[in-house]
């Protein structure tokens, strides 16, 4: 393997697949670095990981990786120090790193109590670059697909008949092909709006995403102190939460959904104190 970079010191390109994407609970489950070196070449090595926790069935069916396949695999502690020694000296790189494989990468190295200082450490993002070089608006879109310039972007019309052809493109283009949800789930790109619907909706309750269903199907907050919990548990052991929305500077639309689920918490027989 080799590359065309201009390097003064070692490069450590890194990607790790884990439990899930809470930096401070989940876990590694495999590592991959490939080291390219000043001289153009580059070496590589991966280790799969025993995370000490059950793997949720949602993250094995993103990256492939279930409990049965780590169950004989090491502990990061036990690898710790010799992955940390192949990075030793390493600027790092990797795609989305800067906010999620980097911050994982220390808090694991700090439970192993490894030191991996990234002070003087440089750390290229690869996720970054493509965002400030391909703009992702609607103007991109239109010479993407379209190929087209969009004059008058931002008038209303000139948008609107944009975005038209901008759809109208996209399942030309994607027809037949599979795409992920956000959710994980495969789906056959068609020319339908129910599908369309399902690939880009998201699991909003109230058009500000203030409550969200979760993975268990559950109506959840999404925001503040309750973050996560269910709705019906908060407002039944917290009923002043209710009115410090209902008084607060939420949307109306966000209001008439939390109103609409109190209302169904009381028809089912709940208490109103």
């Amino acid at each position: 393997m080799t590359h065309q970079l201009v390097l003064k010191k070692p490069l450590a390109f890194f990607d790790l697949e884990t439990t899930g994407i809470n930096v401070a609970k989940d876990r590694i489950v495999e590592i991959c670095i490939i080291k390219a070196m000043p001289n153009g070449e580059a070496v590589s090595k991966t280790y799969r990981i025993n995370p000490g926790m059950p793997i949720p069935l949602e993250s094995s069916m993103i990256h492939g990786i279930y409990d049965d396949d780590v169950k004989d695999a090491p502990p990061f502690k036990t690898v710790a120090r010799t992955v940390a020694q192949f990075m030793d000296g390493c600027d790092l790189a990797g795609f989305n790193c800067n906010r999620f494989d980097v911050p994982l990468l220390v808090e694991e190295f700090l439970r192993a109590n490894v030191d991996f200082d990234i002070k003087n450490r440089r750390m290229v993002d690869a996720q970054r670059i493509f965002h400030l070089m391909e703009p992702r608006n609607l103007s991109a879109a239109y010479k993407f697909y379209c190929n087209k310039d969009l004059v008058g972007a931002h008038g209303a019309e000139a948008d609107t008949i944009a975005t038209l052809e901008v759809l109208d493109a996209q399942v030309q283009r994607y027809a037949g092909m599979v795409a992920k949800t956000d959710a994980g789930q495969d789906v056959v790109f068609e020319n339908s709006i129910e599908m369309l619907h399902s690939l880009t909706a998201n699991n909003n309750i109230d058009l500000a995403g203030r409550m969200v269903i979760n993975d268990k199907g559950e109506e959840i907050f999404n925001f503040g102190k309750h973050k996560g919990l269910p709705v019906l548990d908060v407002l039944q052991k917290e009923p002043s939460f209710y009115d410090w929305i209902l008084k607060g500077e939420f949307p109306l639309d966000t209001k008439r959904r939390l109103t609409e689920i109190r209302l169904r918490m009381f028809s089912n027989g709940h208490s109103r104190k």
